[in-house]
């Protein structure tokens, strides 16, 4: 039969044994009383199967009085005849035995009150007081056995509650008569923080968890904390998200991570594990998704303050109802608290990005074993919820060796692990990030120096020299003497640029001087030859005139009439 409490119906694969008795026994103060009553509430209002509750110790107005805290109203489910309350009053001093002792009257009580509501479930809280009211405690047993086997036949779920014995389960060993199912509670304090524990001793007929689990007492009510997916069957997606570095982002191939996946920041002191997670939210607000940021070390006010200085106004999304930021103190409850308040945080405001910073602050006590079966629930929970999880975590600063070392058994259970370091050297403390592993994805084996400045979280390209990576001041020191190397071969370009130009210059100048002395000369020399052809043009013609002149006849004489002359 359902109990309708969280988790306990896991635990026991369905439920409580329907139509016999189940005995719920601890020590005071470990919730028998409020895990009988949730039995009968949720089970009249979920279940709609009427219950009776017959107190012992508890007055009907103590225990509704009690019950509102957890929510629960119990005066209007008995005004709606799904619960019926009965306290019986057992007081030694008021006792006078007479004659052979029975529980007929009890019989008679507790029939009347199922017959009225018709109940399907009953509660008798705490049947032990009978004891201490009667004594003869044979006789007593006796009857015990047949109120018992009267529940059997009459087919009713019933939970018996019962103080915890030294050496048995029960001070007066109920356990010897409810044999088919027994659950027993515990009330622990470690490192002055309180601890309750369930676990179900046996079950007939029912397979069922059988190692210890944690439960809460909370204002919905009782949580049982068995929830793993035992088979991990959560959907795995195949979609990216940034990681609001972009320098990040191209070390995970340039998408970020995988949605839903669970994702480490370790590092030492001051390495910027919380600016990390600060912009992984921002950037998940920035794209319009939810974002749920747990602090441990800071209050809301101070991480807002510390983060502006970084460029991140993370107020804005406060405004706008995109971000949420739960800041409290990791002693104020147990690992256990902590996961509940996680839960019902993330089941109330829906995230798509949670960010728990940092989870060694809930180690305080040492307890590396239960941290890692919280983280386990809580990833698993978020995994099933398709919420990416970043967790930071504080680590020794010793070198990725001593960090694989002492955060092995958290890293495992993690998709993707980022290592923050701070590397001193030549005077200075610089921080540099590496992926150490990322499921599913090609990532960069680089150790990449990041910086902070007003535009956020950046990352400096890798700056290697020889076969060393130059980080910090080096880097810089290098750059600069490389820049004034460039810049010097540069200068030492540009003058032989510029004497290869003067020269230049200065062979066009002789070349025109000689092209303009070429001319000249063979002026001169055209001009010669005309003087020298006109010359032997003129010798020429004169021979000719002289040739000429010789080859002639002799000229003629006239002679003159007598009457004219001499």
């Amino acid at each position: 039969m359902p109990t309708g409490i969280a988790g306990l119906d896991e635990l026991t694969q369905g439920g409580l044994p329907a139509g016999r008795p189940t005995l719920v026994c601890g020590a005071a103060g470990s919730g028998k009383t409020m895990l009988a009553a949730e039995f009968l509430v949720r089970g009249a209002s979920q279940f709609r199967e009427p219950g009776v509750f017959m107190l012992f110790e508890e007055t009907a107005a103590e225990l509704t009085e009690n019950m509102r805290s957890l929510g629960f109203d119990l005066a209007k489910l008995q005004r709606q005849k799904k619960i019926a309350i009965d306290f019986v009053r057992v007081e030694r001093s008021e006792i006078e035995e007479t004659g052979e002792y029975d529980l007929e009257g009890l019989f008679i009580r507790l029939g009347h009150a199922v017959d009225r509501i018709g109940a399907k479930r009953v509660v008798l809280d705490t049947i032990e007081a009978l004891f201490a009211g009667v004594s003869n405690h044979a006789i007593l047993r006796a009857e015990l056995r047949r109120l018992f086997r009267w529940l059997k036949d009459r087919g009713l779920t019933a939970v018996i509650t019962g103080e915890r014995g030294e050496s048995s389960f029960t001070r007066y060993g109920l356990e010897e008569y409810v044999a088919d199912c027994v659950i027993l509670l515990d009330q622990r304090i470690a490192n002055q923080i309180s601890t309750r524990r369930l676990r179900v001793v046996k079950y007939r007929g029912s397979a069922h968890g059988t190692n210890e689990y944690p439960f809460l007492i909370g204002t919905n009510g009782i949580s049982v904390l068995p929830i793993t997916s035992l088979a991990l069957l959560h959907t795995a997606s195949h979609e990216r998200v940034p990681t609001g570095i972009p320098g990040l982002d191209q070390m995970l191939g340039g998408l970020g991570f995988y949605r839903g996946s669970s994702v480490l920041i370790s590092g030492a002191p001051g390495t910027g594990k919380s600016s990390v997670a600060a912009s992984f939210a921002d950037a998940a607000c920035a794209r319009g998704e939810r974002a749920l940021l747990f602090s441990y070390e800071e209050s809301r006010s101070q991480l807002l303050r510390n983060m502006q200085s970084i460029g991140l106004d993370l107020q804005h999304w406060i405004d706008k109802g995109l971000l949420h930021v739960e800041a409290t103190r990791p002693t104020l409850h147990g690992l256990e608290q902590h996961l509940v308040h996680m839960y019902d945080l993330v089941r109330a405001f829906k995230p798509d990005v949670v960010a728990v910073d940092p989870i060694s602050n809930l180690t305080a006590g040492g307890d590396d074993a239960g941290l890692q079966l919280t983280l386990m629930r809580l990833i698993d929970f978020l995994k099933t919820s398709n919420a990416t999880a970043m967790f930071t975590t504080l680590t020794p600063d010793g070198g990725p060796q001593a960090v694989a070392s002492s955060e092995v058994g958290v890293s495992s259970l993690m998709d993707s692990w980022l290592l923050l370091t701070n590397l001193a050297y030549n005077g200075e403390r610089t921080r540099t990030l590496q992926v150490l592993k990322s499921r599913g994805m090609a990532h960069s084996n680089q150790v990449r120096e990041f910086t902070f400045s007003d535009e956020g979280v950046g990352l400096v390209d890798v700056y290697l020299h020889g076969d060393q990576v130059l980080t910090g001041t080096a880097r810089i020191a290098h750059e600069a003497r490389f820049q004034a190397a460039t810049d010097l071969r540069g200068r030492d370009h540009a003058r032989r640029m510029r004497d290869l130009a003067n020269r230049r210059k200065a062979l066009d100048a002789q070349i025109a001087s000689l092209l303009l002395e070429a001319d000249e000369r063979a002026g001169e020399v055209e001009f010669a030859i005309a003087r020298e052809t006109f010359e032997a043009e003129g010798i020429a013609a004169r021979v000719r005139d002289i040739a000429q002149a010789r080859a002639a006849p002799p000229p003629k004489v006239t002679k003159r009439s007598k009457s004219g002359g001499a």
